[in-house]
């Protein structure tokens, strides 16, 4: 559970490296609440829940677009220490834009291994969390 709050403990913060660990279990996290946002809606779509709909759009869209909104920069950010973490420059997060293509390239870089030891953006965050757990 620590992995999946640590960005969020590094909100905004686009310098230093992050790890695949930490990058993942974020985006684990961002799966579960995904689908505990999902679950509702879609047996109110496929079940046809007429009187329901309205009712419970109102409520799980605007907590949905909420959490969109408050995920986004602590997404982003630790999405750029990832890319510091390859040694690339955190501008590289704009390849997402790019349609379709864009988001395997970013799964791509995602998955690579970090450079070792020490680079331009900080030290390396697998030797430090080596270092803090015996």
């Amino acid at each position: 559970m620590e992995w999946m709050l640590l960005p969020l403990k590094r909100y905004a913060d686009f310098t230093g490296r992050s790890s695949r660990r930490e990058f993942w279990m974020f985006a684990a996290l961002h799966a579960l609440v995904a689908l505990l946002f999902y679950v509702p809606l879609s047996g109110i779509f496929f079940r046809g829940m007429a009187g329901v709909l309205p009712a419970t759009l109102g409520v799980i869209v605007p907590l949905l677009g909420l959490y969109v909104a408050v995920m986004f920069v602590p997404g982003l950010a630790v999405q750029v220490r990832r890319f510091h973490d390859l040694g690339r420059p955190g501008w590289m997060v704009l390849i997402g834009f790019v349609p379709v293509v864009g988001v395997f390239a970013i799964l791509y870089f995602m998955c690579l291994p970090g450079t070792s030891g020490p680079n331009r953006y900080g030290a390396d965050p697998v030797a430090e969390d080596v270092a803090i757990r015996p």
